[in-house]
């Protein structure tokens, strides 16, 4: 029988872990506060990662025999593979602080979801090697010599860990896959809709927990191989048919996956800091994924069904170019926010691609300084990812208290002199609430039609926003077009308020 054991010392560090990362998820639960959360994190999995090293380091047995008395069996630390080890952690150490250094702010979503797809992946690789292998996991106490070959016979309830945690851990690769495709613009933002793929993806899902349960009673290799297989095929057709203004609750609901992907492997490895931290992330990714959906008048189930719902998008995302439009300077946005009593300012992903938060806060600095109150409207899903918005304007130093969330803001744009919008185009449209053919209709929008004037920074008049539609806003009496760089245009109007 080959056990498992963990020492007390150990079982108290991985809880002190899991302390960590739960403080560490109530610090991100705000701007100002986040920072700390980062701190515990880090320190919660370096505690985590530690103690996992210690209690496993690896051995190698050697027996002596001696030429009188019994056979005397020597323990030695098994030095190639510590070093095997070391050097792999310091290869992803070295690729992490690498991208975290160079990764820029308008490339994080993508990240995110390259990251959820290595988690998914690490999953897929453990269950496999623990299915191979399952002594050397501690999960099979009977072998069975069949044809010459040893037959070790996994436990019941590992089998089902282990269905489950390379089910989920596969699905979160090939949609994490997907969806950094996406992101990065390699894949249309478009939702991709195969014919009969509800159908599909019920049937495949049928057959996933069908052969999940039979796995229990039969732990052939082609079970587990075809689970393997039809999970991932199954990731990529959930995550395709879902299009760009519904991205951010992909990244957020692949979060959750992949959170619940390594908890069910930390009970294959016995491992309670992987399965506290998966049931931490799996959880909340969750619960931010439905308030999201909430947020964005979008059914949860449907989402997380692979669009189950969502209709073909038939008006080509085409520009009325033949409508008017006004166009302005920075000249003239310079003079009517200086003369204004209120002025909201509305970023979005433009600003992010533009790199343009830091200018951004110098020009409310400046108008604060000519007695004008500055705040910020947050929508739920600017940007590619959950808090997008809220973390480049941090990284710009905007104080937290000039940062409101569309809830709490949206009733104030009828009493606001100047809503300035940069380079946020889907979560300002106006057609979410008045066109039931959009693709985004019935998503809560930034009500910024109604204040007085509407200043609208866009490259051009060509473009639509990552749903593919056109903003009704372009066109209204009291909005003006600021056609350039965000960053640039921002920078011209800095200049003019001197």
């Amino acid at each position: 029988m080959h056990e498992l054991t963990v020492s007390p010392w150990a079982s108290l560090a991985y809880l002190v872990a899991g302390v960590c990362f739960i403080l560490a998820l109530r610090g991100l639960s705000s701007p100002a506060s986040s920072q700390r959360g980062n701190r515990f994190g880090i320190i919660g999995m370096t505690i985590a990662v530690v103690t996992t090293l210690v209690t496993h380091v690896p051995f190698v047995q050697h027996a002596l025999v001696a030429d009188t008395g019994p056979m005397i069996v020597e323990r030695a630390i098994d030095w190639t593979t510590v070093v095997e080890i070391l050097a792999a952690i310091g290869v992803g150490a070295a690729i992490g602080l690498v991208t975290a250094r160079r990764i820029a702010m308008t490339a994080m979503p993508q990240l995110v979801a390259a990251f959820h797809s290595l988690v998914g992946l690490a999953a897929v690789l453990v269950g496999v090697a623990a299915y191979l292998n399952p002594q050397a996991f501690g999960i099979s106490d009977l072998v069975i010599p069949l044809i010459g070959q040893p037959f070790a016979v996994i436990h019941p309830v590992s089998r089902i860990e282990l269905g489950l945690g390379v089910a989920i851990g596969a699905i979160t690769f090939s949609g994490s896959v997907i969806a950094f495709l996406k992101l990065n613009g390699n894949m249309g933002g478009k939702p991709i809709m195969l014919p009969g793929r509800h159908v599909i993806n019920i049937a495949l899902l049928a057959a996933i927990l069908g052969l999940i349960a039979y796995f229990v009673t039969n732990q052939s290799a082609w079970i587990f191989w075809t689970i393997t297989l039809l999970s991932f095929v199954i990731g990529f057709l959930l995550i395709v048919p879902i299009g760009g203004a519904d991205m951010p609750v992909v990244v957020s609901m692949l979060n959750s996956y992949s959170g619940w992907a390594a908890a069910a492997m930390g009970f294959t490895l016995h491992n309670s800091a992987m399965i506290i931290t998966g049931a931490l992330v799996g959880s909340s990714g969750a619960i931010l994924s439905y308030i999201m959906c909430r947020a964005m008048n979008r059914s949860f189930i449907s989402v997380i069904a692979g669009g189950f719902g969502a209709v073909a998008d038939t008006s080509g995302g085409a520009v009325a170019s033949d409508r008017p439009w006004k166009r302005g300077s920075a000249e003239d946005a310079a003079f009517l926010m200086s003369q204004a009593e209120q002025v909201i300012i509305v970023p979005g992903y433009g600003m992010a691609v533009a790199q343009a938060q830091h200018v951004l806060r110098e020009m409310g600095d400046k108008l604060k300084a000519e007695g004008v109150r500055v705040k910020y409207a947050i929508h739920p899903v600017a940007g590619r990812m959950p808090g997008h918005m809220n973390v480049l304007l941090a990284e710009a130093n905007v104080p937290y208290d000039d940062v409101f969330e569309l809830e709490d803001i949206n009733s104030e744009f009828a009493q606001t002199d100047v809503a300035f919008v940069i380079g946020a185009n889907d979560v300002t449209n106006p057609a979410a609430k008045t066109d039931k053919s959009s693709p985004i209709y019935g998503m809560p929008v930034l009500d910024v039609e109604k204040a007085k004037t509407v200043l609208f920074i866009k490259r051009s008049m060509g473009g639509v926003g990552y749903a593919g539609v056109d903003n009704e806003l372009f066109y209204r009496d009291n909005t003006m077009m600021l056609l350039a760089d965000a960053k640039k245009m921002v920078e011209d109007i800095v200049k003019a308020l001197d």
